[in-house]
């Protein structure tokens, strides 16, 4: 079997548990895709239509940095929305430019179809057995699942640290360890073992400090330069942060909860709005009835779903009492801009708090 090179679009940290189901099931080499920067968005966006949403243009960034690097196999998993169908169009524009590769969407119709997903590791590796897909599988979403359940607590307490850096120093030590992992029993030592680390660090929090949700488009709420690091910058602050989309909640938890979704929606929405609007419709409502001190609502130009959402995001803020900020973002948002209403937003919290 031909030894081929095979690559991914960067997404926040997944790419460490991307890298060990590919490993494990095809045998091939992996080129991991380098951290993405403003080079990434300008390559991505010379060669993409102009009013294609951000995620499109950081992907087909990646797309070109890997090819240029070597890549000879590019897999995709796009979804949920009209990133359904940007695979075709980007495998298109990757030829027109020359490049000679196979491509690879993980979705079937928009869905993850685990037999479709087989299929796709088979054609790289047809000597594998489902048994063995299915294994290492389940030890990867088990994998994500843990980096999650840590990654809630880091953004809890990552701005009251005593020591900073300290969170930020043994995650990727984690990560480090999460690339040798050899089984499930090692996987949920490694987890414990770092979970207890983690809760061993000293922070300095008080009780009535600000909380802030983060909701919005999947894309620009978990990719942090995408949204040019809001989290580290609210942790800055000293505010408490949280963020219920990652990819355990699209992946596994998301297809259980639509009925309690529009449930706790009500009034507001009688319907799914598309993609994830109507679960941050819910998420807001929740985060209001928990005392947040505010929301921020993060979207690329132009994503239709969350283009609907925004109104019902209003009206919500006004009926519950929870300041939101909308922020759009794509290849000409200026990050200075983007930090400056930051600013006054955090100031305003404070403000509100203190009439309180």
């Amino acid at each position: 079997m031909d030894k081929k090179v095979i690559s991914f679009p960067r997404f926040n940290d997944y790419h460490v548990p991307i890298e060990f189901l590919i490993k494990k099931v095809t045998n091939h080499k992996v080129l991991l895709p380098p951290p993405i920067t403003k080079k990434t968005l300008e390559i991505g966006s010379k060669y993409s239509p102009d009013f294609v949403c951000v995620p499109f243009k950081y992907n087909l960034g990646n797309y070109i940095e890997v090819l240029d690097q070597g890549a000879s196999v590019i897999m995709q998993a796009g979804g949920g929305c009209r990133y359904g169908y940007y695979a075709e169009i980007q495998e298109q524009i990757l030829k027109d430019l020359g490049y000679n590769f196979e491509f690879y969407c993980l979705t079937d119709s928009n869905k993850f179809v685990l037999s479709s997903v087989y299929q796709v590791f088979k054609k790289l590796n047809n000597k594998m057995s489902f048994l063995k897909f299915f294994y290492y599988l389940i030890l990867t979403l088990k994998m994500i699942h843990y980096m999650d359940k840590i990654d809630i607590y880091i953004r809890s307490n990552i701005g009251f640290e005593k020591k900073k850096g300290s969170f930020d120093n043994l995650k990727e030590e984690m990560l480090n360890e999460y690339k040798t992992i050899k089984g499930f029993c090692h996987l949920y030592r490694t987890y414990k073992k770092y979970d207890k680390a983690f809760k061993k660090i000293e922070i300095n929090k008080s009780e009535d400090c600000l909380k802030v949700g983060i909701i919005g488009e999947l894309y620009t709420s978990i990719e942090p330069f995408s949204s040019y690091q809001i989290e580290k910058n609210l942790a800055k602050m000293n505010v408490e942060v949280t963020r219920y989309t990652d990819v355990t909640y699209l992946v596994i938890s998301k297809m259980f909860n639509v009925r309690k979704i529009l449930k706790i929606c009500g009034k507001y929405c009688k319907y799914t709005i598309g993609a994830d609007g109507t679960d941050n419709v819910a998420e807001a409502i929740n985060m209001a009835r928990r005392g947040y001190d505010g929301l921020i609502h993060t979207k690329p130009f132009g994503c239709t779903p969350e283009v609907g959402a925004m109104p019902i995001l209003q009206k919500v803020s006004i009926d519950l009492g929870i300041p939101i900020i909308f922020l759009s973002f794509d290849s000409h948002t200026s990050e200075e801009g983007i930090k400056t209403r930051m600013e006054a937003f955090y100031d305003m919290l404070i403000m509100r708090r203190n009439k309180k």
